[in-house]
């Protein structure tokens, strides 16, 4: 019992809501986005909540680019909508949201987004259902898939940190030689100078 404890406590702590709330004024556009890495499936869902309970609700336009600026969904004059991809490379994937035409005017509107990638976007329902398991068996399964998932992003953020590391190294040669380069440059035209005014002083018969 003792373990079985420990492994709902557990799976409680992995667990954490993605749920995104935005407010979005009459003009301008608001972003949200997140570091994922490639071959990660993202599900997101978004909907309009508006107080006026007369009115429909305001509509939207959504925009979601990958880090390259590829778009992978679009809508104009929505009030909701999903969507879903796996990531082809990793970096920051970006989903912004605006209102426009006849919607511009009055005051902020709230937008939830539930944005989930990796294991927490997987249907668990339907895995379920295909393997026949429930209870504990279900919830060890999410618990291998959420380590899994934790070890590729480890393995991911190392991967980012050597390239960065290489970047910093390669960053710091450069500005040493062109330091050196430059402490060079400034010998030689000082030594130009004074061979010139040297020259200089003594057509001038100064010296």
């Amino acid at each position: 019992m003792v373990a079985v404890g420990l492994l709902f406590v557990f799976m409680c702590i992995l667990r954490r809501s993605d749920a995104i709330w935005l407010s979005l004024p009459p003009t301008g556009t608001k972003c949200v986005s997140e570091e994922i890495q490639s071959n990660v499936v993202v599900l997101a869902d978004y909907v309009v909540i508006s107080d006026d309970h007369v009115h429909a609700s305001p509509t939207i336009s959504v925009k979601v680019t990958s880090p390259y600026g590829n778009d992978l969904h679009h809508k104009d004059n929505v009030t909701n909508g999903q969507f879903a991809f796996t990531t082809t490379e990793g970096g920051n994937y970006m989903a912004c949201f605006w209102r426009v035409g006849h919607n511009v005017g009055g005051g902020d509107i709230s937008i939830n987004i539930d944005w989930k990638t990796g294991i927490d976007a997987k249907d668990w329902d339907s895995v379920a259902r295909k393997e026949k398991i429930e209870g504990i068996e279900l919830e060890l399964r999410k618990l291998e898939g959420a380590v899994e998932a934790i070890h590729e992003n480890l393995i991911y953020l190392k991967t980012r940190e050597a390239e960065m590391r290489i970047v910093s190294e390669t960053t710091n040669a450069r500005v040493a030689w062109y330091s050196l380069l430059s402490l060079g440059v400034c010998i030689l035209v000082s030594v130009a100078q004074i061979w010139h005014l040297k020259r200089y002083f003594q057509k001038k018969k100064l010296i």
